[in-house]
């Protein structure tokens, strides 16, 4: 039987996306496999699927299927999952911000988390730990090395 192939690692901006959709309150279990996560704007819907703890991981959105590396929804839904922690303390100041206008705008990913971070600390987020959250995440997803379950089209 072939292996499965595994993620690539995603852009630190893609942790950053995940605590907002979790802040939010924009990430939804639906049943022991199965989340949906709603776009920053409201306009679309990502469906992603988590099996065994996080060993196999399918997601509907952009980055996922045309990238190749987890995007934010399936990281916030590991995060919400309990398979990846996360302080939700990080994640509250990250609520609220339209990660869509942003990256248009900016174009740019270490733009984009520069303004995401000065709006974090404006709320009162501490920067610092909302860094080493974020750093944290990666370092689980690299020791979890999920593998890319079915390959929905995005929305």
């Amino acid at each position: 039987m072939m292996e499965k192939q595994l993620w690539k690692m995603p852009p630190l901006i893609k942790v950053y996306e995940a605590f907002g959709a979790l802040a939010d309150g924009r990430t939804k279990l639906n049943d022991d496999q199965n989340a949906t996560v709603a776009s920053s704007d409201g306009s679309k819907e990502y469906q992603v699927t988590v099996i065994e703890r996080g060993r196999e991981v399918s997601s509907s959105d952009n980055a996922s299927y045309w990238q190749g590396y987890l995007g934010y929804p399936a990281i916030a839904v590991l995060i919400a999952r309990g398979v990846i922690p996360a302080p939700r303390e990080a994640m509250i100041p990250l609520g609220g911000i339209k990660w869509n206008v942003l990256n248009r705008r900016f174009k740019n990913h270490l733009k984009t988390i520069a303004e995401a971070e000065r709006q974090a600390v404006a709320r009162g987020g501490d920067l610092t730990m909302i860094r080493e959250a974020a750093r944290g995440v990666i370092a689980a997803l690299g020791d979890l090395r999920p593998a890319r379950g079915s390959r929905p089209r995005p929305p």
